[in-house]
C-alpha cells in the first residue's frame, strides 16, 4: 500500500509539473522489476540493459491513466468517424485499383496463403491496404517506448506489460529495434501485429530463412491469414451479406447472441442486395443483423467470419471496410444502399447514454463512449420502451429525452 501511494504522489507531482526527475526514478523502478520476467522468456541481460538503457515515458501517449491528468482518448478513426466519413467510396475506388494490380503481383502467393491457411487472398489485401495503405503509411514510434510506457501507467498495464515483454523476445531473437515501429498500441508490421501474435501466428512463407513482417509481403500476408485461422475463419463462408431491412426491422435486435440461419432472415424480408441469389450452402449459416447506423443507412446478415474479422480489430467500421474492400478486389459493387449524412455525438455524450442505459438495466457493457452494436441495441431498446421513433441512433434528441 505504501508503494502504491508512493507511486500516486510520484505520477501526480510530475503530472502537475513537478519533478520529471522524481517521474523518471520510478519509471526506473518499475522497469529494472521487469527483468526477471524478462529473463524468463529467454531475454539476456545485454539485450535488456541494451533496450532499456535511457528509456523514459512517453506520457503524450493516449489511454494512459495518469492522476490528475484529464484522461487523452485514443482518436482511431474507427471509433470517432460516422460510417460515411469512415467508408467513403473514393477510398475504396483506390484501394481496391492498387488490390487488383497486387492481387495479380502475388497470384502465386496468394493461392498458397488460401490453400494453406483457408482464407481468401483479397481479404488479407484488404487488411494489408487497412492496417498500412499497402505500406505507404510505414512508420510510427519505438514500439518499445511504447510498450513499456501503456504497461508502466496505461489503463491495461497487464496486458501490455506482456506484449512489452515479448517486444524485447523480439529484440533478443534478431528483430532490429530500428524496424519496431508501432502504433500507439505497440502493433507493428505491413499488417499490423502486437509481439505476443507475432509469437502465435507470423511465419516465414517466402522461405528465406526468418519472419519479417516489415518488408516481405509474403511473410505479412500469410501472418495475417495465420492469425485468422487461428482465430476461427472458416474456409468457403462470407464474412457478411449486405441486405435491404423490411420496413418493419428491430433494430434492437442487432446483437450477436441473437442469431438465425441466413434463410430465415430472408424470408423475414431481408432482400439481399441488388437482388442476388444466394447459394443453398450459404442460406444455412447462421447470421446475427448488422446496422452500423441503425435503421439508416446499409443492413448486414453477419455469420462467424465477420466475428473473426473483429477480433483482429475491435470495431465495426473496421471489419466493414476490411470485408467490402475485399469484395471490391474481387470485383464486387459498391454498397447498394447509401450512408446516410447522420453526424457523430460527442464521445462524452455517448458515454452519458450508455451509464443511464445502464442504470436502467438496458445495456451491460463498458462505458467507453463507442456507439457500437450492443450501444445501439440498448438504445433501441430504450426508445421502444419510451414511446420514442426506434432507429437504434444515438442522437442530441434521445440524449435530452435522457436527461430529462
Amino acid at each position: 500500500m505504501t508503494i502504491r501511494i508512493g507511486l500516486f504522489a510520484v505520477l501526480l507531482f510530475a503530472a502537475l509539473g513537478g519533478s520529471s526527475r522524481a517521474a523518471d526514478a520510478a519509471f526506473q523502478q518499475w522497469l529494472a522489476a521487469q527483468w526477471p520476467a524478462a529473463q524468463a522468456l529467454g531475454v539476456s541481460r545485454a539485450t535488456f540493459d541494451n533496450a532499456t538503457r535511457g528509456l523514459e515515458p512517453d506520457l503524450s501517449l493516449p489511454d494512459l491513466a495518469i492522476p490528475g491528468r484529464p484522461e487523452k482518448m485514443p482518436q482511431q478513426a474507427e471509433f470517432v468517424q460516422t460510417p460515411g466519413q469512415y467508408l467513403r467510396e473514393s477510398a475504396f475506388d483506390r484501394l481496391a485499383t492498387q488490390g487488383k494490380q497486387l492481387g495479380t503481383q502475388y497470384r502465386d502467393t496468394l493461392v498458397r496463403i488460401e490453400k494453406e491457411f483457408g482464407v481468401p487472398g483479397n481479404i488479407v489485401l484488404a487488411i494489408w491496404a487497412r492496417e498500412s495503405d499497402y505500406a505507404r503509411e510505414f512508420h510510427g514510434q519505438d514500439a518499445i517506448r511504447v510498450l513499456a510506457t501503456q504497461a508502466y501507467t496505461g489503463k491495461r498495464k497487464e496486458f501490455f506489460q506482456n506484449e512489452f515483454l515479448h517486444a524485447l523476445k523480439m529484440m533478443q531473437d534478431g528483430v532490429p529495434r530500428a524496424d519496431m515501429r508501432s502504433s500507439w498500441g505497440g502493433a507493428m508490421g505491413l499488417t499490423q501485429f502486437l509481439p505476443s501474435e507475432f509469437y502465435k501466428y507470423a511465419v516465414d512463407f517466402d522461405g528465406d530463412g526468418r519472419v519479417d513482417i516489415w518488408r516481405s509481403v509474403p511473410d505479412a500476408l500469410a501472418s495475417a491469414a495465420k492469425q485468422l485461422a487461428g482465430k476461427g475463419w472458416q474456409p468457403g463462408e462470407p464474412w457478411a451479406i449486405e441486405v435491404r431491412a423490411p420496413a418493419n426491422a428491430d433494430c434492437s435486435i442487432g446483437v450477436p447472441e441473437v442469431t438465425k440461419p441466413i434463410g430465415e432472415w430472408v424470408k423475414r424480408g431481408f432482400v439481399p442486395a441488388y437482388d442476388r441469389k444466394l447459394s443453398a450452402a450459404e442460406l444455412s449459416y447462421e447470421a446475427s443483423l448488422l446496422q452500423p447506423e441503425g435503421s439508416y443507412g446499409p443492413s448486414f446478415l453477419t455469420p462467424k467470419n465477420y466475428f473473426v474479422l473483429k477480433d483482429y480489430n475491435y470495431s465495426d467500421l473496421y471489419v466493414l471496410f476490411v470485408g467490402h474492400l475485399s469484395e471490391r478486389i474481387a470485383g464486387g459493387r459498391p454498397f447498394e444502399t447509401p450512408w446516410s449524412k447522420n453526424t457523430q455525438l460527442k464521445t462524452t455524450d455517448v458515454e452519458t447514454m450508455q451509464r443511464r442505459l445502464t442504470g436502467l438495466g438496458l445495456y451491460k457493457d463498458k462505458i467507453d463512449g463507442k456507439a457500437g452494436m450492443l450501444t445501439r441495441a440498448a438504445l433501441g431498446a430504450y426508445q421502444k420502451k419510451n414511446g420514442l421513433k426506434v432507429d437504434c441512433w444515438p442522437t442530441v434528441a434521445v440524449l435530452e429525452h435522457m436527461r430529462r
